[in-house]
This record gives structure tokens, C-alpha cells and sequence, in this order.
């Protein structure tokens, strides 16, 4: 994969591994007579759909959006005939260029597959479609009294098949997990063209090695998702929101140890934003909280107003053996999560763009790496921004450089390899894309990338699905 750069313009992505040349005229007509579903090549959506939430971009030489399962093997046998890269896309929120399309390649817009076709509520579980936007699924479900627990930050705009290719998380995954945990079964074409269902409707299984688990992450590298049966819960009760204000001396991982180990407490999430992030998101609401400080973002579950109270007492005893007395204001959970999503943006705003990067370590080391953090900040002379899932020891340290500089990509190899000393990762859940390739092999080794890269093989022989994405080039 190469990739042009200069500070201030995008990154354009392309895949090594397809074999180059011009996609012709022809061949863009093959592929309107193979598909059932619409076909665009208009300039103004090709240029929608080459960008996603990252500084990159990509130059799509047609988008198909298919009719049904049966029109994503015909798409995917026309792909490999022709050689034709494919990219699926849902909501296009990836940070990491995870669903940028490559050159020469063909979209396949899933957007547009967003129903909801049969919830089990005595069981537990609902049939999707993969372009169901992550909040809209939410609030379907509410007046069943039943959620579906990941909430990633752009659960606005971003898709259930997104979420499964990225096993994307949220603030309620410190109670909950990730997306990986909530999956019941899958329907994907394969790259190979076959077709097939992973998974079980049954609470308990064992059948050999989870291929479901190895769809779930794999960015759409593996195989294409046209349906996803996910696990659901019971809302509780009570759901309530909470903001706490951070005295500027607070050692982020004694609060996140401090509540994690505490039984009782009803947290289903454990969210921080430094001043300056609180700042920008107090711009788009005003009772946020108070102003100037850092603050702690809470979600307390508990059976009714009564053990609500009790929880929320247990949690300010908790915080104020760490220092944390500051009083708290309740926030309706959903507003304040739909807030939180927008950190980043919002600092895009005041700031612009920066490089937003997604690590974690374990939480004994979770103030080494905020120290860390904060002296590359320093040595990098560039304005520094933290937020993340606390209480998992999962942050987004934002730098404000210029993200397609290669200051950026020195900053980045700084960042994620601090966390990797630390016995951490270099994506908590934003999955690998075209941004964190270099430093794969830095965490799993190099006979666990083979080992990936054989499961790519098998499952798509020729290349053809999201090239240039998770795999070092050969």
C-alpha cells in the first residue's frame, strides 16, 4: 500500500495487492447487468463515499447497492472476474480508514439495509439488517423495555455491521463489553464467493473454533454481512446520567481502579474529557456541568429510585477516598452519551483536525500511560486533549497536528507504542484500517499475522475484499 502525503491535504488510499489497471466502461456495465440493485457513478456520491471520519480518502470508480443477499454473491462473483476491489460501507464513521475505498474499487453500500426484521423479546434477541443505525435500533427497542448495550460514540451515524466489523464499544462496555459479546450469529459472502451462517440462536455452544469471532473485527476483509442476530437486554429500571467535576490533581487510573473493584455500584459506565474537551462540549450544552474542570461522566443502573439513590451514595463515598468530592449533576444517559460521541468533533472545531488515536492498558498502568501521553504532548510541541472509556482503561488521546503529516505518523508510533510498553494495545475499538498496519506485527507478533493472512487467503483468494486495510503488505 502506498499512500501520498502533504501537510494539509488527505492521505489517498490504495491496495497493493489487486493487480493495477484502469477499470473500463465495460466492465462498469458488466456490473450493472450482474446486479440487481442500483449501480452509481456519479462524481458528487463517489466523492461522499470515498471519505470516512479519518483524514483519509479514496477514489471509488463506482458504488453498487445490492438488492439482497443473493445480488452480494453475484456482486462479489463480478468482482472477482473482473479483478475489481470491493469496500463495504455503512454509516462511514471509522477513524482509522477502515472503510475508505481503495483505487479502482467499487463501494458496496449497505446503508440502505437498515430494518429491523424480527425481535424475540421472550428470547432475547433481534434480526438486523446491517445498515441499522446503532441509535435507531435503541430506540425501537426501548418500548419493549430492551436495549442493545454497545453504544460507540458515533452511535448516531454508525451501523450494526460497522460495529460487528469492528467490534466497536462505547461507555457502556465497561459493564457490558464489546460488540463481539452481543453478536449471536451472522449471515456474510465470503470473498470466496460462498455463503454462509456463523453462530446459534442457543445460550450455549461449543463447536470447534468460533468462526463467528473471526468475522466480528475483521473490518470487512473476510466477507460481506448482510445480516446480524444480536443479543439484547432488559433496560433497567432506572437508568440515570451523572457528571462529576475532576479536581486537577485527580490520578485518573485511582478513580477508574477504585470503581471497577467496587461491588454494587450499579456503573455501567466510567467516562472522562479532560478541561478543555468539557469545555468544548459545554459549548453544545450549556448544564453540562461545571466549567473549567475535568470531569467524570457516569451511568448508574439500579431497580428504582430507591436503590438509585443508595448506588449514587455508594459511588460518591467511593470517589472521595480518591479526592473526587466535587457534587454531581444528573444528565438524561442517552443526551449524555449522544454528547460524548461528539468530543472529538467538537474539538475538531476549536482546534482542527488532529490526530485522535485509541489505546488501552491495563488499569494499574493506566496513570504511567496518561504520563506518557502527556510528555508527548510536550515533545511534540503540540496541544493536548484526552478523553475515553475510563473505567477500561481505554482512551483517545487527541495531538493537534496536522494528521497527514508525518509529524502525525510520528506522534501515533509514539503514542501507540507507550501503551504496548505498558502491556496495553494499539486499538481498544477502532479497529486496525490503514492507520495503525504498521504496528500489527508490534503486538501480536509476526507468526500471528501469518496466521491472519492465511485466514484472509482462504476466505478471500483473490484480494478483492477491502484491500489495503488490518494485513501488512507483502
Amino acid at each position: 500500500m502506498s499512500r501520498s502525503r502533504g501537510a494539509g491535504h488527505p492521505i489517498l488510499v490504495r491496495a497493493s495487492n489487486v493487480p493495477a489497471g484502469a477499470v473500463t466502461q465495460d466492465s462498469l456495465a458488466s456490473l450493472e447487468r450482474a446486479v440487481r440493485g442500483s449501480v452509481v457513478r456519479a462524481a458528487e456520491t463517489l466523492d461522499r463515499l470515498g471519505r470516512d471520519a479519518s483524514h483519509l480518502v479514496g477514489k471509488p470508480v463506482a458504488a453498487a447497492a445490492p438488492a439482497d443477499a443473493d445480488d452480494v454473491v453475484a456482486l462479489v462473483q463480478w468482482a472477482r472476474r473482473e479483478r475489481v476491489p470491493l469496500v463495504v460501507r455503512g454509516g462511514g464513521t471509522s477513524l482509522e480508514g477502515g472503510s475508505v475505498p481503495s483505487a479502482r474499487s467499487v463501494v458496496v453500500d449497505l446503508s440502505g439495509w437498515n430494518s429491523i426484521l424480527e425481535v424475540r423479546e421472550e428470547e432475547l434477541w433481534a434480526r438486523v439488517g446491517p445498515g441499522t443505525v446503532n441509535l435507531d435500533l435503541q430506540r425501537a427497542l426501548r418500548p419493549r423495555g430492551l436495549f442493545f448495550p454497545p453504544n460507540p460514540g458515533s452511535w448516531t451515524r454508525s451501523t450494526i455491521g460497522g460495529n460487528v466489523g469492528t467490534n466497536a464499544s462505547g461507555p457502556r462496555s465497561f459493564a457490558y463489553g464489546p460488540t463481539r459479546a452481543w453478536v449471536r450469529a451472522v449471515e456474510v459472502v465470503l470473498g470466496n464467493g460462498r455463503r454462509l451462517r456463523l453462530g446459534s440462536l442457543a445460550l450455549k455452544r461449543s463447536v470447534g473454533p468460533d468462526l463467528l469471532s473471526l468475522v466480528v473485527g475483521s473490518e470487512g476483509t473476510l466477507g460481506i454481512v448482510t445480516e446480524v442476530t444480536v443479543r439484547l437486554a432488559p433496560i433497567a429500571p432506572t437508568c440515570e446520567g451523572l457528571v462529576v467535576p475532576l479536581p486537577d490533581n485527580a490520578r485518573l487510573g485511582e478513580v477508574a481502579s477504585r470503581l471497577a473493584r467496587a461491588h454494587g455500584t450499579g456503573l455501567s459506565a466510567v467516562e472522562y474529557v479532560d478541561r478543555t474537551c468539557a469545555a468544548a462540549l459545554a459549548e453544545r450544552r450549556r448544564s453540562l456541568g461545571p466549567t473549567g474542570q475535568a470531569l467524570l461522566l457516569l451511568e448508574i443502573e439500579a431497580d428504582g429510585p430507591m436503590q438509585a439513590a443508595e448506588r449514587r451514595e455508594l459511588v460518591r463515598e467511593l470517589l472521595s477516598t480518591v479526592g473526587v468530592n466535587g457534587a454531581a449533576v444528573a444528565v438524561n444517559p442517552e443526551e449524555l452519551w449522544t454528547l460524548r460521541g461528539q468530543a472529538g468533533t467538537s474539538l475538531n472545531e476549536q482546534v482542527g483536525p488532529s490526530v485522535r488515536e485509541d489505546v488501552a492498558v491495563p488499569l494499574g498502568r493506566l496513570d504511567e500511560l496518561v504520563d506518557a501521553l502527556r510528555a508527548i504532548g510536550r515533545e511534540s510541541g503540540a496541544r493536548f486533549f484526552l478523553y475515553g472509556h475510563l473505567g477500561e482503561g481505554s482512551l483517545h488521546p487527541n495531538f493537534a497536528v496536522d494528521p497527514a503529516s508525518p509529524a502525525a505518523e510520528r506522534v501515533r508510533g509514539k503514542v501507540v507504542r507507550a501503551a504496548l510498553a505498558l502491556g496495553g494495545t494499539i486499538s481498544a475499538e477502532h479497529g486496525i484500517g490503514v492507520l495503525k498496519i504498521p504496528y500489527l506485527a508490534e503486538e501480536v507478533g509476526s507468526d500471528a499475522v501469518d496466521w491472519m493472512l492465511a485466514v484472509k487467503r482462504w476466505c478471500d483468494p483473490d484480494g478483492i475484499l477491502n484491500p489495503g486495510k488490518i494485513y501488512p503488505p507483502p
